[in-house]
């Protein structure tokens, strides 16, 4: 138990100090990365933190995750939409900027974020004091069998073909960074992460063109794009289904 104790306490730190690199890249406006940056370590934390329910007292550390999850949510879609117009107009975007760079300062200067900062400062003393009470015995085996249940659900996912794409995309979210965050379960190999990783990914890339799509319908200066957002959202909801049926072989053991 100690061994496995300690594997947290120190993912704990690592996900902290990774968060407070975000935040300081995020203030200092320094690369295109930060919120994005901010937001996986975020979701590695809640996928840290799921398989412990009912063993440590995490409610303020998960409560704080999500909140500012929700947060910061609605930024990063307007964020990679004004990174496609970029692209596509080449034009600057002064005024989506400006929102955008608002957005950053309510961000940082969020109770979410100053909550989830606090929480975290506690989380080494919680999860010492669980040790300490004796409430993680058997914690690695709870947690393995936790990790297989997401991988289960996963699997029934991709055989059912009317599973909705954004619960598949939810699904293999949490079974990734589960599996990245206990890797001594050895719950995935190597192929089966890379699979789940390239899945995620085109997955990604066709909700996107649905999100920018949507603000089309309500954004004007929007509309000289959705003929060619609507030519490769088919092209990503292709590669999708590529994707989708390669992880559903993999994850069954089939080549």
């Amino acid at each position: 138990m100690r061994g496995f104790v300690d594997h947290l306490v120190a993912q704990l730190l690592a996900v902290q100090i990774n968060l407070y690199a975000c935040h300081a890249r995020l203030e200092a406006r320094s690369d295109a990365e930060a919120l994005h940056d901010l937001r996986i370590a975020v979701r590695k934390l809640r996928s840290l933190l799921r398989p412990l329910r009912g063993l440590v007292d995490f409610t303020a550390l998960e409560q704080a995750a999500r909140a500012l999850g929700q947060l910061s949510g609605p930024l990063r879609d307007a964020e990679v939409l004004l990174a496609q117009l970029q692209a596509q107009t080449q034009r600057p975007h002064q005024a989506r900027q400006q929102q955008l760079d608002a957005g950053y300062g309510r961000l940082l200067a969020s109770p979410e974020l100053h909550a989830l900062f606090a929480a975290l400062d506690a989380s080494v003393a919680v999860c010492r004091q669980a040790q300490a009470a004796g409430t993680l015995r058997g914690v690695a085996k709870h947690t393995a069998k936790g990790l297989v249940k997401n991988r289960k659900r996963l699997q029934r996912a991709l055989n059912e073909p009317a599973t909705d794409r954004h619960r598949l995309r939810l699904l293999i979210k949490r079974l990734r960074y589960g599996a990245q965050a206990y890797p001594r379960c050895k719950l995935l190999s190597k192929p089966q992460l890379a699979a789940l990783s390239a899945t995620q990914s085109a997955l990604g890339d066709w909700h996107d063109h649905l999100q920018w799509l949507a603000c089309a319908q309500q954004q004007s200066d929007l509309q000289p794009l959705v003929s060619a957002w609507q030519a490769t959202l088919a092209q990503a909801e292709q590669l999708s289904e590529q994707q989708l049926r390669a992880l559903q072989r993999l994850l069954h053991g089939r080549s």
